[in-house]
């Protein structure tokens, strides 16, 4: 047997090197694993790959290139792999491979519509790089994140749901009498029935250093990169659940951590809050928001910080800061067609399509659907959603509801 081509640098709790790992293996593609936890040199090959970043997963390839965290689509280019779809018309197109989508896959499938999931990244969205969650019916003791996203994706698969990985959706406009949507590739699939699924991302700051910084002290997911700073101290920006929830998991490792929120209070829900104003190792600071990052040889040393209150400026000193501010919707590919979009760019659903702004133009006589967006066939679930709950369980109970109601669609056309 010929050795592996391609290296993969990364830690056992890294749900990105666990994607990037399936992703190898479901293609059946040979790779050497070098957790960096337990090889020095693997963490000193990462660190020089980076330019001083501890950015993992690093794929190092047999002609001496590497990728960092490399999404599926990038990792599929890399590979030169076929990633298309068997048909370009299917009855149901599902665009986003998290809870809401793969939940109205499986129940649209059990329908008999002939479906098409297309996810751009990993599936399980981002409920699959939680490491567990405990507020999923039906498992008493919790569930880790990417477990979750292989039982949902093989449930999916039972019913006969064609899954296609790695590709970017760029548009979704008409097409005849049916809807049509673009790849980046340039593939074009078409069906009468749409359901938007694609979830959101986290929002950044947008402030000085930031940018400067991601990887290397910077970050959004508190899993996978909070073991790199055992027994240091951390910064965790945000109010809400995701922040408080977070801040109370990196205690695990970090030695302290000061929890910078920008009102007068958490936002998080009582439970959670309790928890962290009553935890000995975590410091909240309220009235207080983050200027700029600063720090030296690729890495952060200490956050600039203004008091909203009495406009005092300070400085925190830390090598590393956790941003949990909110999300923003994955729907920037909508930007070019007729489906409504709120302010923050979610998509507009239902009864709030005929208050405030005027009925869409085939809605004048009839009220769209609960989950239908202002274009008739096309549908909305989860976080991508306005006014949706942002909650693994809502999301798959929307993409149960979004499926009965395509049902009926597709009866009619």
């Amino acid at each position: 047997m010929n050795e592996p081509k391609i290296t993969v640098y990364g830690a056992y709790w890294c749900p990105d090197c666990h994607r990037s790992k399936q992703f190898l293996g479901e293609n059946q593609i040979p790779y050497r694993w070098v957790d960096i936890e337990e090889d020095a040199e693997g963490e000193r090959f990462v660190i020089a790959a980076n330019e001083g970043k501890r950015r993992i997963p690093t794929l190092a390839f047999g002609d001496g290139t590497v990728l960092s965290n490399p999404s599926n689509a990038e990792l599929a280019q890399r590979l030169g792999l076929k990633t298309t779809a068997e048909r370009h018309h299917y009855d149901l197109i599902i665009l986003g491979g998290g809870p809401a989508g793969l939940t109205a896959a499986l129940y649209s499938a059990r329908e008999g519509v002939d479906t098409l999931v297309v996810e751009r990244a990993a599936l399980g969205g981002q409920a699959a790089a939680t490491m567990h969650l405990d507020n999923v019916p039906g498992f008493p003791e919790g569930i880790e994140g990417a477990e979750l996203a292989r039982r949902l994706r093989a449930q999916a698969e039972r019913f006969g749901v064609e899954i296609l990985q790695a590709q970017e959706v760029v548009g979704v406009e008409p097409c005849e009498n049916y809807h049509c949507v673009e790849t980046a590739d340039g593939s074009r699939y078409r069906a009468p029935a749409i359901v938007l699924a694609t979830g959101s991302r986290y929002r950044r700051l947008g402030v000085e250093g930031e940018e400067e910084y991601l990887g290397a002290g910077v970050h959004f997911c508190a899993t996978c990169d909070g073991p790199f700073y055992r027994d240091r101290p951390v910064a965790v920006v945000g109010g809400g659940n995701s922040a408080a929830e977070e801040s109370l998991f990196l205690t695990r490792f970090a030695s302290h951590v000061t929890l910078l929120v920008r009102g007068a209070e958490l936002t998080a829900s009582q439970i959670i809050r309790e928890k962290v104003l009553e935890h000995p190792a975590i410091e909240v600071r309220f009235h207080t928001t983050v200027q700029g990052f600063e720090g030296a040889q690729s890495k952060l040393q200490r956050l600039q910080l203004r008091n909203t209150q009495s406009g005092e400026s300070t400085s925190l000193e830390v090598p590393g800061a956790f941003i949990f501010i909110g999300l923003d919707p994955n729907s920037g590919f909508l930007s070019e067609s007729e489906i409504r979009r709120d302010e923050w760019g979610f998509v507009v659903t239902g009864h709030a399509l005929v208050h405030g702004g005027g009925r869409p133009h085939d809605f004048e006589s009839v009220d769209p659907p609960i989950l239908g967006t202002s274009v008739p066939g096309i549908f909305a679930a989860g976080d991508v959603r306005a006014d949706s709950t942002k909650q693994v369980a809502s999301a798959a109970g929307e993409g149960a509801a979004v499926a009965l109601m395509v049902r009926d669609y597709l009866k009619h056309v």
